[in-house]
């Protein structure tokens, strides 16, 4: 029976280098010869992706919080169910830039909604289903805020004050300091080189403990 594979988020705020991350626990697992599918949230899959294009593009009228609060759960049930959950069971790996976190912090400690909300909805959609473990990437907000800009062109959520981001950094700062089982802390601010190597020995630590 081929085992269940492990499910691996990567969060942050805005420019904390998630992709690079990413593509840098990819290289390991690569190298470890396990198998495994690089996605995102929102996003995902064609139906998810069309929403996450609904949620970060910049407009003139106002998203109303619990519109972007149901929209970002839409997008998450189709990418579960029909590319998270299937892979895992295939045996593969998942590493996921976003889930469900990025909405108790962005929606929860940024927008102000109540987590209890969130969580009801967690529950509806993802039954006792969470990530095996959490990498969270942390920095000062206005470093990632300045690697954010040089970017290019910010979408609905980059375009947020500084005081929005200082809540969402402190949220997942909370919920690390609450399940210090599954989070791993990683300080996004060092030199990219010591950042990408504190990364590669958690994978590496992660691949050899499943």
């Amino acid at each position: 029976m081929t085992s269940r594979g492990q499910f691996i988020t990567f969060e942050g705020t805005e420019g904390v280098g998630k992709s690079t991350q990413l593509a840098n626990a990819a290289d390991t697992l690569e190298r470890l010869g396990i198998d495994y599918i690089v996605t995102r949230e929102p996003g995902g899959t064609p139906m998810a992706e069309a929403i996450r294009e609904l949620l970060l593009a910049p407009r003139e009228e106002p998203v109303n919080d619990m519109t972007e609060l149901l929209l970002m759960f839409a997008a998450r049930a189709q990418h579960l169910h029909t590319r998270i959950l299937p892979e895992l069971k295939a045996g593969r790996w998942v590493l996921c830039d976003r889930f469900t976190d990025a909405t108790f912090a962005y929606q929860g400690g940024g927008r102000g909604v109540p987590a209890e909300r969130i969580a009801q909805l967690e529950s509806l959609v993802q039954g006792d289903f969470r990530p095996d473990q959490i990498i969270l990437l942390d920095a000062p907000v206005e470093t990632g805020m300045t690697r954010a800009r040089h970017r290019g062109e910010l979408d609905r959520f980059e375009q947020e004050a500084v005081a929005f981001f200082e809540r969402i950094r402190q949220t997942y700062l909370k919920r690390a300091a609450a399940d210090p089982g599954r989070y791993h802390l990683v300080d996004a601010a060092q030199p990219l080189e010591t950042v990408s190597r504190d990364v590669v020995r958690l994978i590496q630590g992660l691949a050899r403990t499943a």
